[in-house]
């Protein structure tokens, strides 16, 4: 039996025996000879979702473990691996309860099923937000408890023995009086036919933790390495055949004409498929269809969206600003402050790119009555929904074959490849596989839009707050992509950490909707919420202490009495790298601090700034409080990605738009931050045994601030627009 046949053969059957009982391990089957149990993973976003007025969905199951005749044990879950180590820390909590090896568990993800497979708050299948770990935390170690339970119920009947005189080790249950074993393999059919355990297992105590809370070597890198990893792009179908695309570069534009015929004389090419908004290359190999979709002269009628440029955007969200918003955030009273001063600054931020390291592609085959689709996606539900609208195919006949994900950073919430290939399918009599250059990838993102803000801060006569005032001006993302987080016209990503983690007695937030043009298609990018915000949030909070003649640390310090969480990340920072030292003329320290995700987070830049106005950034240092920190070689690793990510767009990240159409096309007009650019960065864990937070995006958005607060530091200079231009920095104060 296949992978994909036995998922469809667990769904079947588990889907039919939903329960509605209290116990936690709801659900209990025998399928193909395997114990396959179900349970319900939960997100960590339940506080938004109340926000939104929606409470907890009915329970049905969407994790399954299914343990083998073997022994071997599989971890079905409906998150997906893009490199963020979700497989490896998931299988570390199901094996440290279950009592197996790391090495006996097998992680797959669920086929897409969005009426068993959803997430319980986001209301999709979907893998993002940095969700998987915090949601996983208690109820996978719980589901391990429980099944472990069940395997010592099942020898304790055959041994005829009471579970007390049982205990397990390694996947085996072992008789403590007469050292009998029975491994689980051995249990499964027996257990299957006990009933769900009606009372929760104990959990072990975190000091017992062999696996949890320790840096194990991640369950993928050995197929990574030996090339037998199977990517999207790595999928190939008997028979496949190679689309080149190029889509309408102008927003909302359609092809007025093309002369197929240059295409046709290259050798290899196979057709021509030419739709509404597209023309396509179909070929016997990926060069063939790239060299016979340059031969190509395509003719498009531009539509409204011809002279659309970026000036236009941005002066449509400056003056978006001008307008009231609707209150996200009301903390006391504002307008019945009465300040000493007043402070006011304004925050553009510009079009950012994914550039995801494996380019967008998605190979489908469309015959009468089936549709199949090899992908790598961050919402395999909404895939197979794009792929039956392509089609015309009912669901049930459309399958996924999900794969790994060279990258995700949010453009892989999007499923518009997913249909855009399917569409070409239809006209090729054979699979096809459709890969958008880096230039079409770069051109036909799912954007992180414009996004300004403007803060008014009230201060008494020593500097210090005592009111906040932050108007967020942006797209509501979530009033299409996640509806249950729009709501009374607020986009709760949007304003996601737009008041910081400060106690303000008095603090506003507005949320102003400014939609791009029609076509113009924008999306959610690493960080979300936080990396357009705490950029704001964190810079005036600089800003104001040295207006104040307050140390950055010390003025922060005296805000943040009410999280002792984020001071004590901050103190950490500031101390591991070395706040308050002599630097050297043109050096500078930058600190930021946010919370959210369920993690804390305190980042410090350090940068040399030369009078030309050409800086480096030398030395990052982090501190986080994520709670457990299950793995913490990939806490680190996720952190260091995070900078990193968020250093390419803070130093380079723009994507302008020019009679309508994407300027940038590559990496030489869109980088990135190249290795002999990248400083050294350090990340110190803060011993927690609170509940894991995430730990996927907050090292994005904790980065801009801290290199800019940096750059004010060594210069005098304050970072108002990203990304940093140089030219504003030249004539500063270069000198520490």
């Amino acid at each position: 039996m296949s992978a994909d046949s036995r998922d469809e053969t667990l769904a079947t059957a588990l889907g039919g025996i939903r329960q509605s009982r209290r116990a936690f391990l709801q659900t209990v089957a025998a399928v193909g000879g395997s114990l396959v149990v179900g349970f319900q993973l939960g997100g960590p976003t339940q506080a938004a979702a109340a926000r939104a007025g929606k409470g907890a969905k009915p329970w049905s199951a969407n994790a399954f473990i299914r343990i083998a005749p073997d022994g071997a044990v599989t971890l079905v879950v409906p998150y997906v691996e893009m490199g963020q180590g979700a497989y490896t820390s998931q299988a570390q909590l199901l094996a440290e309860e279950l009592d197996v090896g790391l090495d006996q568990v097998k992680v797959e993800p669920a086929p897409p099923d969005e009426t068993l497979y959803s997430h319980p708050v986001f209301g999709g299948q979907v893998t993002g937000g940095s969700a998987s770990l915090p949601g996983s935390w208690a109820t996978l170690r719980q589901a391990g408890a429980d099944t472990r339970a069940l395997l010592v119920a099942a020898a304790a009947k055959r041994w005829n023995a009471q579970p007390s005189e049982l205990r397990t080790e390694h996947g085996q249950v072992i008789h403590t009086g007469n050292n009998q074993r029975l491994g689980y393999g051995e249990l499964v059919a027996a257990a299957a036919t006990l009933p769900a355990p009606a009372e929760k297992a104990p959990l072990k105590p975190l000091s017992e933790y062999k696996l949890v809370g320790h840096s194990v070597k991640r369950v993928d890198t050995p197929a990574k390495v030996n090339g037998t990893a199977k990517f999207g792009i790595d999928a190939l179908p008997q028979g496949v055949r190679y689309a080149a695309v190029r889509a309408t570069p102008v927003f909302d534009g359609k092809v007025a004409g093309v002369d197929q015929a240059p295409a046709l004389a290259v050798r290899g090419v196979r057709q021509v498929v030419v739709l509404d908004d597209l023309v396509a290359v179909v070929a016997d190999h990926t060069w063939a269809a790239r060299k016979g979709l340059a031969a190509l002269d395509i003719r498009w009628n531009e539509g409204a969206n011809a002279n659309v440029d970026t000036a236009a955007l941005v002066a449509q969200c400056d003056a978006a600003l001008e307008r009231e918003g609707v209150v996200a955030v009301k903390v006391g009273d504002v307008a019945a402050a009465r300040p000493a001063k007043r402070y006011e600054a304004t925050f553009r931020q510009p079009m950012l790119a994914h550039a995801t390291m494996e380019p967008i592609n998605c190979t489908a085959h469309v015959t009468k009555d089936r549709c199949e689709v090899w992908v790598g996606c961050q919402v395999l539900g909404r895939a197979q929904k794009r792929a039956s609208e392509a089609s015309g195919l009912p669901l049930d006949k459309v399958i996924v074959h999900n794969h790994l994900l060279g990258g995700g950073f949010g453009r892989r919430l999007e499923a518009d490849y997913v249909h855009q290939a399917v569409r070409i399918a239809k006209h090729v009599d054979a699979p096809v596989k459709v890969i958008w250059s880096r230039e079409e990838d770069i051109q036909q993102d799912y954007f992180r839009y414009h996004n300004h803000s403007r803060v008014w801060v009230g201060t008494d006569r020593e500097g210090m707050p005592v009111s906040f005032h932050h108007r967020v001006v942006g797209p509501a993302i979530m009033a299409t992509f996640l509806p249950i987080f729009f709501k009374d016209g607020v986009d709760f990503d949007a304003v996601n950490g737009a008041a910081g983690p400060y106690d303000f007695a008095n603090a506003r937030v507005d949320f102003v909707r400014q939609e791009p043009p029609t076509g113009l298609h924008v999306g959610n990018w690493r960080g979300v919420g936080h990396t357009r915000n705490v950029f704001v949030v964190e810079s005036v909070i600089d800003d104001l202490a040295q207006r104040a003649g307050i140390d950055p640390v010390e003025y922060r310090r005296r805000l943040l009495g009410k999280s002792p969480r984020s001071l004590a990340v901050m103190e950490l920072a500031a101390q591991k790298a070395g706040w308050g030292r002599k630097l050297e003329r043109g050096q500078g320290l930058g600190m930021s601090v946010q919370d959210g995700f369920g993690s804390f987070l305190a980042t410090v830049a350090q940068v040399r700034v030369a009078p030309d106005g050409k800086y480096k950034v030398e030395r990052v240092v982090c501190a986080i409080d994520c709670g457990v920190a299950v793995n913490p070689d990939i806490v680190k690793a996720q952190l260091m990605s995070g900078v990193v990510y968020g250093l390419s767009a803070v130093q380079y990240g723009r994507i302008t738009v020019a009679r309508g159409r994407i300027v940038e096309s590559n990496f030489d007009t869109y980088p990135v931050l190249r290795m002999r650019d990248t400083p050294p960065v350090e990340v110190h864990i803060v011993p927690s045994t609170a509940d894991p937070g995430g730990v996927g995006e907050p090292g994005t958005s904790g980065i801009f601030p801290a290199v800019t607060n940096a750059i004010f530091h060594a210069t005098g200079k304050r970072v108002f627009d990203l990304p940093i231009d140089t030219e504003l920095l030249k004539g500063g104060r270069h000198e520490a």
